[in-house]
């Protein structure tokens, strides 16, 4: 496969993961299509262009706001470069097709959750809600087989995250149960269980790291979210070799 459209959706998705940047942190505070330009939330001196530029002007600021030298959130710069990632493997593994278009919007879904998690620990209805009949259709275009894979899917990832929220007594969020619903159509009913299995291991890795080194405590709360989208990642890519290495460890 040639190297240049790699790069090209590279570039591509390192743009796209500037925006999904701020949609993450604007749809929560409901201000998506305010005309406001980008700013510092410390200073709110307004962002140059070349202050925008993703990744590049991060590494060039050393981290930190030009105007009140206040540190910004790694977050940003890791959700771009994620973004850029996952779009070139997107156009490396599924090349161009109605898979690809399947593959950048679950990428796009991921990766808004991240950011709107991570920032307020919440997962927002109306990025749900514009997803949701994207990945319907998608599987109207191309259905998983068999077709009620999908259906069964959202009723599985609903059901499972219910069952967890009743018996832990809120130990994960509605965003949550509302995020399984939506991953669960576009996956089908058996990816939605490797996804929940790799999610639960991701937090449970990455919130015990955490612990050790003092960033949380044992009374903070974790968003789950971005462990779900990691996981949606994982599977989205590697799913069908995580699947075929698990088998093989019996055989």
């Amino acid at each position: 496969m040639e190297l240049l459209p790699i790069i090209i959706f590279f570039c591509f998705g390192l743009v796209f993961g500037s925006f999904y940047n701020v949609v993450g942190l604007r749809v929560p505070q409901n201000n998506l299509f305010k005309s406001d330009r980008s700013y510092c939330p410390n200073c709110k001196k307004t962002l140059e262009w070349y202050e925008l530029v993703p990744v590049i002007s991060f590494l060039i600021q050393l981290g930190k706001c030009r105007g009140c030298k206040q540190r910004i959130r790694l977050l940003y710069p890791l959700i771009e470069f994620l973004t850029a990632v996952c779009f070139a493997l997107s156009y490396w593994l599924f090349g161009v097709g109605a898979d690809l278009i399947i593959a950048l919007i679950v990428v796009s879904l991921a990766v808004i959750v991240i950011v709107s998690d991570s920032v307020y620990m919440l997962i927002p209805n109306k990025v749900l809600l514009f997803f949701f009949p994207l990945l319907i259709l998608t599987r109207v275009v191309v259905p998983l087989s068999p077709w009620w894979s999908a259906p069964l899917g959202s009723i599985v990832g609903f059901g499972l995250i219910f069952i967890i929220i009743v018996v832990s007594k809120g130990g994960m969020g509605a965003g949550d149960l509302k995020y399984f619903a939506v991953l669960g159509y576009a996956f089908g009913y058996q990816a939605i269980l490797l996804i929940l299995m790799l999610a639960s291991v991701y937090g449970a890795t990455i919130t015990g790291v955490l612990l050790i080194a003092r960033k949380v405590d044992r009374k903070s709360k974790v968003p789950f979210g971005p462990y779900i989208s990691l996981a949606v990642l994982t599977v989205l890519f590697f799913g069908q070799a995580l699947i075929d290495w698990y088998i093989g460890l019996f055989n």
